[in-house]
């Protein structure tokens, strides 16, 4: 029988120590040291033996000889997945999948499989029931007969059923909830995550097989277990979205073969999830016409223009603290862009309760976003509206100056094909822009004071 010790892992970083330390000393986080039972056997032999797979001798080569010829890629059927994996699933891979429970993390991977009627699958379950993923085959309306399914736990096991299936694809849902017995610890414990996604990794390399792996999340809403697990995947892709809204957004991390700025929506039916091919039809909603405090923004997430709506309502504070609430904003920006209108603009809103929200329960980054977040915060303040037919797009600075954005000729097409008569831009952003390419008005700004000019009169 293996000896066993007891070891403290960090479960940021994985580091571990053989005594407690209130301070990790690589990452320099405090009290996350876990004590675990770690078997002491050398697992280099057998992990070959394990996954099938005898280790092979490297050696170095030079840089010249490398082949750097485009990666392989595999077509999910799934736009909005394909955007964000930087085009499809690449052979060998490691793509690792979080979000918050009943968010649809297993049906978006199980909706995706069962269109891949050409590839032969293996869906690993450790959390539900094969009758469990029938029956929601059964909602999704689709079938897959070269579709696997085995509920399992013991990653020795996987391995016997992987050898004797050899799968194109391999589905591990959940990876906390696999445990291998060369370490006595329970599952989802850090050992256990760390030891099973690397062996998962080098089976995933050493075969060519691309493996999706399904990850919890935890209370701060980053993936449950060790930061090293984030390391050793490929791929990290985060789902999220409101569960009582219908849209749920698709981010990329991580990505090694790809760009991490892209993004996919989804719209949770019954039937399943609904790709939502274009986000402004989503994102605007045509019933706030004479209504103060709303404003239309010209986005861009990755490549992909977009427009939405941004709304605000400012309040006389009744309690004599003001409050200050972002849904889908940075709080700090927003806060960052009252103290512009204090003092550049001189519209006081210190005294005053400012909510701001993006509608259609999405979170946007873009500091495009700017210009419509102080003209809907304004118009609400003083109770004008803003024309339905403008949009505005523009990154307002310190000082009150409305700066460039990148991609203003994708903006201005983007309102254009949805009827847009007129849009704001900053001033520089037309330097080297054809205005004869569209038919939309465009208007320009320099200083805030200039876009409320236009705005508000």
């Amino acid at each position: 029988m293996a000896k066993t010790k007891s070891v403290f892992v960090c479960s940021q970083c994985g580091n571990d120590s053989p005594k407690w330390l209130g301070k990790c000393p690589v990452c320099g986080e405090w009290n996350t040291y876990v004590e675990e039972f770690i078997s002491k056997q050398s697992l280099s032999k057998e992990s070959s033996n394990l996954i099938g797979f005898t280790q092979q001798q490297s050696k170095p080569i030079l840089l010249k000889e490398v082949n750097a010829g485009e990666e392989i890629r595999i077509d999910t059927g799934d736009q909005e997945l394909n955007r964000v994996l930087g085009g499809g699933l690449v052979p060998g891979s490691l793509i690792l999948i979080g979000g918050e429970p009943g968010i649809g993390k297993s049906t978006l991977v199980l909706q995706t499989v069962l269109k891949l009627d050409s590839f032969k699958i293996l869906y690993v379950s450790g959390e539900e029931s094969a009758k469990q993923l029938k029956l929601r085959a059964e909602r999704l309306e689709k079938n897959n007969e070269n579709l696997f399914i085995v509920c399992e736990t013991n990653l020795e096991q996987i391995f016997t059923h992987i050898t004797n299936i050899k799968p194109d694809l391999l589905i591990i849902d959940s990876i906390q909830t696999i445990y291998t017995e060369r370490i006595e610890s329970s599952p989802g414990s850090v050992s256990q995550v760390r030891e099973c996604s690397v062996l998962l990794l080098k089976f995933a390399k050493e075969s060519n097989t691309p493996t999706l792996l399904i990850g919890h999340i935890n209370k701060e809403g980053t993936i449950a277990g060790p930061k090293v697990l984030e390391h050793i995947v490929d791929t990290v892709l985060q789902f999220e979205g409101d569960q009582h809204y219908m849209y749920r957004i698709l981010r990329s991390m991580k990505n090694r073969f790809g760009s991490t700025s892209e993004l996919g929506i989804y719209e949770m039916r019954r039937n399943g999830l609904r790709e939502v091919n274009n986000p402004s039809e989503m994102l605007l909603t045509q019933n706030h016409e004479g209504l103060s405090g709303a404003a239309i923004a010209a986005a861009i997430e990755g490549i992909r223009p977009f427009l939405i709506e941004t709304q605000s309502l400012v309040s006389t504070a009744a309690y004599g603290t003001p409050q200050r609430s972002a849904t889908g904003f940075d709080i700090r920006r927003m806060n960052m862009l009252l103290a512009v209108l204090e003092k550049r603009a001189g519209f006081k809103l210190i005294q005053k309760d400012v909510f701001l929200n993006i509608a259609g329960g999405l979170r946007v980054s873009d500091p495009a976003l700017d210009l419509a977040v102080i003209s809907a915060i304004l118009s609400s303040s003083l109770d004008i509206a803003i024309d339905r037919e403008i949009c505005l797009s523009g990154e307002v600075g310190l000082s009150g100056e409305i700066r460039p954005v990148n991609r203003i000729e994708q903006r201005i097409l983007e309102a254009e094909k949805l009827g847009f008569k007129k849009i704001l831009i900053p001033y520089n952003n037309l330097k080297g822009f054809d205005m004869k390419k569209t038919s939309i008005q465009i208007v320009t700004a320099r200083k805030v004071e200039d876009a409320f000019r236009e705005l508000f009169g």
